[in-house]
């Protein structure tokens, strides 16, 4: 389960592409200075390699103004629903997971959590009922 996450680094809930920014210049052959917000301070130039062009899916870039920085450059993800519960059985016994959707992902973005560790950092989401 993630917590708090520093921007730019690998993991299940990292925003991949955070806004649109417009390229400035080019640098090298393969680098490439891109236009930021004051307020996101980070090296502005980049290799192409880490560059995507958008194509006009607009849901899989997150906007900079839904993702809350400090000035650490860390964020903290937050549950807002928990809308599906399953059973794993295992040989002798049984483990209990939840689908949690998070504040800045959309449906597809949800991940399965430890029931156990979701009661125990967020007591206020409750679990759903069951369908028969």
């Amino acid at each position: 389960m993630k917590g708090v996450m520093i921007f730019g680094k690998k993991g299940k809930l990292s925003p991949r592409y955070v806004g649109l920014n417009k390229i400035l210049k080019r640098v090298g052959k393969v680098d490439y200075e891109l236009e930021f917000p004051a307020k996101l301070a980070v090296h502005p130039v980049f290799h192409i390699s880490l560059l995507k062009k958008c194509m006009g899916d607009l849901a899989s870039i997150v906007p900079l103004e839904s993702v809350a920085l400090k000035d650490s450059l860390t964020y903290e993800e937050v549950p807002v629903e928990i809308f599906h519960h399953q059973v794993c059985r295992l040989r002798n016994k049984q483990v209990a997971s939840v689908k949690v959707l998070w504040r800045s992902y959309s449906v597809e973005g949800a991940t399965w959590e430890a029931e156990a560790a979701m009661n125990a950092k967020y007591r206020h989401l409750s679990r759903p009922k069951s369908i028969p």
